[in-house]
């Protein structure tokens, strides 16, 4: 585990740097995160994912499948891709404040 500090918050992340308490995200932590693996400046485009993939966490406790992120969305995988480089687990759900996705190595 480590911390990352975001305006003065101290937020504990696991090993691959998820939120531990997904309750603490907010739109300062999301920017942070996506400055400190690459993505950059968040756009619209960003923020209808990131968002899409908090309310769907908040409504089942897990992450959307990448499916879901493009069906609503309407972004093609390459296209998620394009804006989260880390991909869908790895880099959106990061953003998105959510601990680590099963599966996600």
């Amino acid at each position: 585990m480590g911390i990352v500090n975001v305006n003065g918050k101290e937020l504990n992340v696991d090993g691959d740097g998820f939120l531990q308490q997904p309750e603490v995200w907010d739109e300062e932590v999301a920017a942070e995160f996506a400055k400190l693996d690459g993505t950059g400046e968040l756009t619209e485009k960003h923020w209808e994912t990131i968002n899409l993939i908090r309310d769907h966490w908040k409504e089942t406790d897990m992450a959307p499948p990448v499916r879901k992120i493009c069906k609503n969305t309407g972004l093609k995988l390459r296209e998620i891709y394009g804006l989260f480089p880390m991909g869908p687990a790895r880099g959106a759900c990061k953003i998105a404040g959510l601990p680590k996705p099963d599966g996600c190595v």
